[in-house]
Order: C-alpha cells, then structure tokens, then sequence
C-alpha cells in the first residue's frame, strides 16, 4: 500500500510513490504480485449507484474488493459480501461524504484495504456493514439476522469505537471498555485501523487544525495498537500520512531524498540482491530476493541517525524461502560468501516478537564500505509480519465447528510453526483491564506501555524466553514469568551472578529468579520504582491497596518493630533461621553481583562456629600468608576489606605507623585511595601458603543450616576464626565467615563445598564498601 491520498482531486498532502515505486523498478518481475491500479472512488462512487446488483451477479462495484480477496482466499463464499454490499449501498444512498464522494466508497475502500491484507470473509463483510447502524436506519438485529451473530458483534464492536474520544481527554473508562472489547475479538481493531487510515488517505479537505488533532491521536494510540496487533502495512503507512501532515518540512525534505536516490544511476541494492541471488542458486535453495524500500519515516530516522545517506540506506533486502530450516540455510550462505556484519544479527524466527513478527536480520558488506540489511523470512512469516492478526483469519473459532480456512487453518507446512491465536500482547491486555485496581491506573500503565517501540528477549535457565519492554527490570521479569506469585521474589541472578531486583536487563540476558517458601510474601512499595510493565506495576498497586497499613523501608526491606531488633541468641539463629516476615532481596554493596561483606553497621547476631569460639572474645591469634613489600622494615597486614589470599592479584598502600596494607587489586578501597592521590607500594606473595579469608555464604532459611555449613567448613580443614550470622530477612540468612586455610589452593574446593550445603545459592569473597584508611 502507498502513502498517496487516494482521491487525486482531494487538496491537501499527498505522499509520493517513491518507497512504493522503487521496489516495484527494482524486485524481479516472477517474484512481484500481480499490480492492481489505485481506485478511483468517484468512479466506485458512480458504480454502486447505477452498477447492477441482480442477486445472481456481483455488482461492478466490488470487482476490486473480489480479485484482491481471491487472491489470498481463491474459494471463498462471495455471496455474504454480494449482500452486505447490497444492504450497505442502499442504506447509504444520498449520504456523500465531505470530499464530495458518495459514502459508499468509504466503506468500500476500508474493505478493500483489509481485502489486501488477507482478511477473511467475516471481516470483510463486516466492514462493509461498519457505518450502516451507525448512520443509517439499519439495526443490530437486522445484521445479525441476515448475517449472523458473528459479523453483529464485529459491528457493534466497530459502531462502540466510532463513540470513543480517543483524545488526552478521554474518559480512563471508555477507553478502558474500547481497549477490552478489542482483546475479546482483534477483528474489531483491525477494521476501525482501516477505516482510519482511508480516513487518514482523504483528511486533506478538512481545516488544517482538524487534520493536526486526528494526526496527533493517530500517531499516540492507533500507530501503537497496529504495531502491537502487528499490522505493519497499515502501521507504516499510517506513520508517513502522520508524518506529512504534523512535520510537512522535513516529510518534504525526506521525498527529495528519496525522489534524488530513485534518480540516480546504478542501485547498490540491486546489485547486492543479483549477488545474493547467484549465490543461493548455486547453493540450491530456491528463494526470492526483493529490495524493501523504506517508507518515509524509517528514511527520516535513518537520515537523522546516519547523516549522509548513501545508497543502501534507502532500503533493505528480503529474502523469502518455503520453510523454515531454508531461513539458517540462507544465512549460512550469506554469512560464508559475503562479508557480514554479525553486530547485526538477529534471530526473531527462534524468539518471535511479541507481535508474532518473525524473521532472521543480518547485514552484509559491500567493498566500498556500504552495508545493506537483510530480512530472511519464509512466505508465510512474511503474511504475518505485513498482516498480523488479519492473517490469522478468525483465531477465536472453535476449530470443531469453524471450516478450515484455507490461507489460515491448514496444518503448517514441513518446517513451518503454526501461528499463535492471538498476540501475547492482547493476552496481557485482558489481564490488566481485570487487574487494574481502577480505570485510572489502567490508562496510565496502558499509555506507558504503548509508549515502549523497543523490546529485549531475557532468557530463563530452563531455555525459555521472556519479552519485555526496552529498560525492563528483574520485578519486570518475576511479573512476566509468574504472575501475583512473584511477590515471593527475594532476589535474581543475571547471568549467572547475584543482582539486585532494581537491575535493568539487556537484550540476551540470562535471568534465574529466586523464589521465597513462605505463602505470606509481600512486595516492596519500593519496587513500583523499578517496575516498568504494566503486569508488575498493577499487581504490586493491587497489593498495595489491599494492604494500606504495612510499610516498607527505602531499600525494600518491611519496617520491624524496634523490639525486633535486638540480636537473637546464636542457638535461636541455628534453629530457626527463615522465620522472619519476608521482604525484598538487598545486595549490600549495590552494584549487583552479591560479593558485599554487609554493613559493619547492620545488626548481626553472633553464631559460634566452634566450641570455644564465641563472637566478641577476642579473636585467636593466627598465621597469614607470607607478603613481601617494596619498603624493608614495614610491617605488612593483610587488609580485611577484601582479604587477599594467594594467588589474588594485590597491591599496597602505606598506613599510619608506617605500616602498609595489602589489597586485592579490584577492592574498592584501592580505587578509593588511588583517587585521593595515595602511592601505590609493591607487594608479592612470599613461600608461605597458609592464608586467611573472609566468605559470605547466603542461603535461604531452615532448621540446622548453621550446623550444616560449619561441618562442611571443618571437613575441608579449614580453622574458623569468627562467624557472624546477620538477622533473617526474607528468609534470606547471610553468613560471614573469616577462615585460616592451611593452603590457599584449597580456596575454590572449600566455596564449592560450602554451596553445596543444601539451602545455599551463593559463597562469594568478602568485599567491603568502606575505603580503607
């Protein structure tokens, strides 16, 4: 579909072919669909007022409408459109519309446009139906008697959104039930971003004010829906008409760019396309190579990103082949004979979006430094990603009492998936509406949410996928993958490390979510800060508002009682740690891998590792690893901030009484110190292999964890020198341990055996926060 105003004699911006024309030059002649002209709505205007309509015969009216539907539907029932087309034209007769057409041809363009897409028959003959109870003597019952409930409640559906104000102002609540009604049927949506963009097509006779207001809420609500339904024929065309009319300097500026490029001798594309194509033939994969010119926003964007444009920027290619496995046997290809640019690469087929777009995207390099993107994707993922939902056909039918369809009920082919029934999104949506605690919050969390144009796929350790919005989070991701239950969330790791639920993911992340046992888990207030999808940011309002009186600290942890705090007898700690009131997971030294010591300030109950080694005596006397300074005569002491053993990587610092203390190089304190200007000292590790070491071990709660861990400790041989155990939180229990080994090698066997104390999911070294003086 082109951008250009559909009624040539209409005043008012109308949008160059040139995206449209240049692939229409360029694309082979077997791998183009056959063209159809642009209609002429004056003349369907005439036709469906003197045209025959004999009830053996298809009125000349809908001639276009019945080719394009042939054409994705070659043995469809045509008489419900013959009837419904009936009904419509005598319904509207004498209404014209504003450009001066008679009214007819609106609803037979909206209708056509949907024709284009693939839509089945029931959408199509509702949507020549979409106006007559609104503006005409036709009832409900009338439809549903003639055309059953079906194509009724598709009608009613589109009339209820014809009411809706979809402005700043719009009630919360209208907006809330227009939203809803489109979940329980997309086929709804589908019509009403048609007839918005014919709308759209002819809006240059209205005042210029009025064109700038329906622009406006085009491009805030309907853009964002139809990239969400998937609709990316529509959406992309919706986004240029946008484009002219609110920024008409720079929509001109960018089709001189693009009427300058078509001008020019030579297209790299092309030439990069006849290359792709010799190469996949002589590799036997039978494919079709098109060049995809950019529409006029997506040469805007490209134009501000890139500056100078070059050839290849004006468009892609799109390679389509038969089955899925042909995709990774294209790439593969494409990889070995060209030059790629592998940044580039993504697989979309593995992990489809949220809107059931699916393709491989990669990018290949031409010897004078221009790359050219390519899209490789089978036929019928290509119908999906232009069409969206209106390819699915009618994905809420029973299957037991719906006729297959022919372009969408088939099974799938060899190496082919079948589509879902509808996007993930619209699932979510119904979720929201029933979970938002008002419409308030429902419009917020919806308007945020179409907001977000990018998304990030983050991995579980179970191989399955998540997809969430550009700048999601840990909370994000417990909401996605659990629902309500993740209010029992106490913490994550991020690939493979200890991170803070506050954590923003990336694209490819690997996210494994922890999990409290106690039923009673509550979120933290905190956690609506870090939470950025609709799903988390409403069940955590939800239960908040059902529980008003119960507070949480800044850091996300339930306030205590003051009679709370006092520290537990150590013989209470061993017994009964995983009691506590469950709250968020807290990473001491807040950069997200778990490796803090904690705060010296925090409170911290006493656990005696060992008979006769009791917290506050003073601690034994032992031997530490043998270091050797740059400075003879100091004395050297091994800094408890980080406590290096060998071989760590360590430096020193000279101290009061010139003494010098040995870091690890990556403590915090040695940035610290460097930063105010304090010289380095040279150390090394001397013969001695006997060390000492800090280990924080945290665990999830239960009767004799603290006996458990000390057995394994004392196995390994190792002397415990102190132990603290902090109070439980969450039924999280964070244990410290300063260690003597009598080897340092025996370091990593030591943490391995710790972890595999059941109930621990981490043993890290201790890193204190606290610059070292």
């Amino acid at each position: 579909m082109s951008a250009e105003a559909t009624n040539p004699a209409t005043a008012g911006p109308v949008a160059p072919p040139a995206p449209q024309a240049l692939a229409a030059s360029v694309a082979p002649a077997a791998a183009r669909r056959k063209s159809r002209a642009r209609i002429d709505l004056r003349r369907l205007g005439r036709a469906a007022l003197l045209g025959s309509a004999a009830r053996d015969k298809l009125p000349d009216a809908i001639s276009h409408l019945v080719e394009a539907h042939r054409a994705h539907h070659p043995d469809a029932d045509l008489e419900p459109l013959r009837r419904a087309y009936v009904l419509a034209e005598s319904s509207h007769r004498g209404q014209m519309r504003k450009s001066g057409e008679p009214y007819i041809t609106h609803p037979l363009a909206v209708t056509l446009i949907l024709a284009e897409l693939g839509a089945e028959t029931t959408t199509l003959t509702a949507s020549l139906l979409h106006d007559t109870v609104e503006d005409t003597e036709v009832t409900l019952d009338q439809v549903g008697e003639q055309f059953g409930e079906e194509v009724r409640y598709l009608v009613d559906g589109v009339t209820k959104l014809e009411k809706v104000d979809y402005g700043a102002a719009a009630e919360p609540e209208t907006f809330r039930k227009m939203l809803v009604a489109t979940g329980n049927d997309v086929r709804v949506m589908s019509i009403k971003l048609a007839d918005r963009l014919h709308n759209m097509r002819t809006l240059g006779v209205m005042r210029p004010e009025k064109q700038a207001r329906i622009a406006k809420v085009t491009r805030d609500v309907l853009i964002p829906l139809a990239e969400r339904l998937g609709v990316q024929a529509l959406k992309t065309e919706l986004e240029d008409l946008v484009f002219a009319i609110l920024h008409p300097e720079e929509y001109e500026h960018t089709r001189e760019l693009i009427a300058e490029n078509a001008a020019r001798p030579g297209d790299p594309l092309a030439e990069v396309a006849d290359e792709m194509r010799g190469v996949l033939r002589e590799a036997g994969i039978p494919a079709d190579v098109l060049i995809r010119p950019r529409h006029f926003v997506s040469v805007h964007r490209v134009a501000r990103k890139r500056g100078r444009l070059r050839g290849t920027d004006f468009g892609r290619l799109l390679v389509l082949v038969n089955e899925d496995a042909d995709c990774y046997g294209v790439l593969g290809e494409l990889h070995t004979c060209m030059t790629p640019v592998v940044s580039e690469f993504k697989d979309f087929i593995a992990v489809p979006k949220f809107n059931l777009y699916q393709s491989l995207h990669t990018a290949v390099a031409r010897p004078d430094g221009q790359v050219v993107e390519v899209l490789i994707r089978t036929h019928r993922m290509h119908k999906v990603a232009e069409a969206g939902v209106v390819a699915l056909g009618n994905p809420y039918a029973p299957a037991a009492d719906t006729p297959a369809d022919p372009a969408t009920q088939d099974a799938p082919a060899d190496g082919e998936r079948a589509d879902p029934t509808r996007p993930g999104w619209l699932s979510r949506l119904l979720d929201w509406q029933q979970a938002a605690p008002d419409p308030d919050t429902f419009w917020s969390t919806l308007r945020e949410d179409l907001a977000q144009d990018r998304e990030i796929t983050v991995f579980r350790p179970d191989g399955g996928a998540l997809g969430l919005p550009e700048g999601a989070t840990c909370v994000d991701a417990a909401y996605a993958q659990y629902g309500e239950d993740a209010h029992a969330c106490i913490g994550a790791r991020v690939n493979g490390r200890l991170a803070t639920l506050s954590t923003v993911l990336r694209d490819g992340d690997t996210v494994q979510l922890l999990m409290g046992q106690d039923p009673a888990s509550e979120p933290s207030r905190e956690w609506l800060e870090h939470a950025h999808t609709p799903a988390a940011r409403i069940a955590i309002q939800r239960w908040l508002a059902a529980h008003p009186g119960d507070g949480t600290d800044p850091d996300g942890i339930p306030a205590t009682p003051a009679s709370s705090a006092a520290p537990t007898p150590p013989a209470a700690v061993a017994e009964s740690v995983g009691t506590a009131r469950p709250a968020a997971a807290r990473d001491g030294d807040g950069d997200g891998d778990g490796d803090s010591g904690g705060d010296p300030a925090a409170a911290r109950t006493a656990a005696p590792a060992r008979p006769g080694a009791a917290t506050g005596a003073p601690a034994p006397r032992s031997r530490r690893a043998d270091v050797l300074a740059d400075r003879p005569g100091a004395a050297v002491r091994l800094a408890g901030c980080c406590t290096p053993v060998p071989p760590d990587e360590i430096t020193g610092f000279a101290v009061r009484g010139g003494a010098v203390t040995v870091h690890r190089v990556e403590c915090a304190a040695v940035a610290h110190m460097k930063s105010t200007g304090r010289a380095e000292i040279g150390v090394r590790w001397g013969n001695t292999t006997e060390c000492r070491v800090t280990l924080v071990a945290e665990s999830f709660g239960r009767p004799h964890l603290l006996a458990d861990l000390t057995e394994a400790i004392a196995l390994q041989g190792a002397e415990i020198v102190s132990a603290t155990v902090e109070p439980p939180s969450q039924q999280r229990v964070r244990h410290t341990y300063t260690l003597q080994l009598p080897d340092a090698a025996h370091l990593p066997a030591l943490m391995r055996a710790m972890r595999d104390v059941p109930g621990v999911y981490d043993v890290s070294r201790a890193q204190h926060q606290a610059p070292a003086s």
